[in-house]
């Protein structure tokens, strides 16, 4: 097998890898499960100190707070865009 032989297969297994990559990342069902794990670890504090229950139970209650008061601006935006009455 000559060097040259060896190149094309070098480049060849790294072109398979690169392909391979782009199907993992592309995947929609796998783009789901990414965002749907980032979506828990926040809502369940996971960036908060281990140690520290106050700390983890603080960041708990404010996210929801925040998503409470999310959905809230969302309902009264669209009541005040289709004209219902408040």
């Amino acid at each position: 097998m000559g060097k040259g032989q060896f190149e094309e297969d070098e480049r060849q297994r790294e072109a398979r890898q690169i392909l391979d990559r782009v199907g993992r990342e592309s995947d929609p069902q796998n783009a789901i499960n990414r965002f749907s794990g980032r979506v828990q670890d926040h809502f369940s504090a996971a960036d908060a100190p281990k140690g520290d229950p106050i700390e983890l139970w603080g960041r708990r209650i404010g996210r929801i707070l925040a998503l409470i008061a999310l959905a809230i601006a969302v309902l009264w935006l669209f009541s005040q865009i289709m004209g219902a009455p408040a």
